[in-house]
């Protein structure tokens, strides 16, 4: 198997650049690559762990567990305590819209777990948000507009078990 070449560090911001485009191309393999390859340059590069982490969540239709695990393992090395909030909420929201879209029995209750474990984090990271950045309130608003245009998106119902046989 042919070894991985290193891309050179003067080559970092063109990199990125062209990872920001893939994912806008819904490229989210190539994105991931490109980004993986920054890292190995500069294993702190926080724009490039960002563009992993969301390229990772472009995935989650695909490949739900693995690109999941493999985003929430890259946020503890997010320099800053609202970027690691933020992005932890943004994963479990993608997430949510992953199950959503993928429907079957349930999907309205996972869906709902995972948003509103999502709009717990985005209001922890609502706290921590530097001035002018409403990022996290924006992304809160989205997920209760879903639930609002989807009735189906709802806390499970725990009812009482009755035995046939009274």
């Amino acid at each position: 198997m042919p070894e991985l070449k290193p891309l050179s560090p003067d080559a970092i911001e063109a990199a990125l650049e062209r990872a920001r485009q893939y994912r806008l191309l819904n490229e989210a393999t190539e994105a991931e690559s490109i980004s993986r390859d920054v890292l190995r340059v500069e294993p702190d590069h926080q724009e490039a762990l960002v563009t992993l982490i969301l390229s990772l969540t472009d995935q989650l239709e695909e490949h739900l567990a693995a690109s999941f695990n493999a985003a929430k393992e890259l946020i503890p090395r997010l320099a800053d305590p609202y970027s690691r909030v933020y992005y932890q909420g943004l994963l479990c929201e993608r997430r949510a819209r992953a199950h959503w879209r993928q429907g079957g029995h349930g999907s309205g209750e996972i869906t709902y777990d995972w948003l509103h474990q999502a709009m717990e984090l985005y209001e922890q990271a609502e706290e921590l948000r530097p001035p002018g950045n409403d990022d996290a309130v924006l992304r809160w608003n989205a997920c209760v507009r879903s639930m609002r245009r989807h009735r189906e998106i709802k806390p499970a119902t725990r009812d009482e078990f009755r035995p046939m046989l009274e």
